[in-house]
Order: C-alpha cells, then structure tokens, then sequence
C-alpha cells in the first residue's frame, strides 16, 4: 500500500518508535519478574511472590522494577516528545522537505 492510498500519516518519527521499543521491553522485563517471582512462590522458595515483587517497587534497593518505572518514564517522555515536538522554522523547505510535502 502507497502512502498516497492511507492518506496523510505521521511520517517517520523515531523518537516515538523508541518510546514505544522502551515501553515494550519494561512491559517484558515485568511480566517476566512477576512469573518468576510467582513460579518462586508455587514452588515453596518464597512466600508470597507477588508481595515481593509489589515491595521491590518501593524498597531501598535498587531493582528491576525500578528500572522498569526509569523506562517507562523514558518511554513516556520520548513518545511525548515525538508527537508534540514542535518543527523550527529556519526558512524555506530545502529539497527533501518539499518532495515530502508536495507528493
């Protein structure tokens, strides 16, 4: 499919693509420590896995679930910034700018 078929679109933006890429991998990384701490708990190691796995968000030390907060603040402020950046105007489109513009 063209892209004169789907119409006017966002264009390429790779700040939301990593935005995306990183809420991605947070979403993987914590669903992963909840199945691990879970398969801890039904297998006798801990008590209570997803206790533990809720408290390593508040505690002291530094976790993995600290890093998945870190990244989906990340991935928050790039999709944010990919969406609402604002383009400077420097002066008139250069030749790349206007076949874009004008197909």
């Amino acid at each position: 499919m063209r892209r004169q078929e789907r119409g006017p679109g966002r264009g390429h933006n790779w700040m939301s693509a990593m935005g995306i890429l990183f809420f991605v991998a947070a979403g993987i990384i914590a669903i992963r420590n909840l199945v691990l701490y879970s398969l801890g708990a039904a297998s006798g190691l801990v008590e209570s896995g997803t206790q533990i796995f809720f408290d390593n968000f508040v505690n002291a030390e530094l976790t993995n679930e600290k890093f998945v907060l870190a990244m989906f603040a990340i991935g928050g402020f790039l999709l944010y910034w990919g969406y609402f950046k604002k383009k400077e105007e420097y002066g008139p489109p250069d030749e790349h700018e206007w076949r874009r513009f004008n197909k």
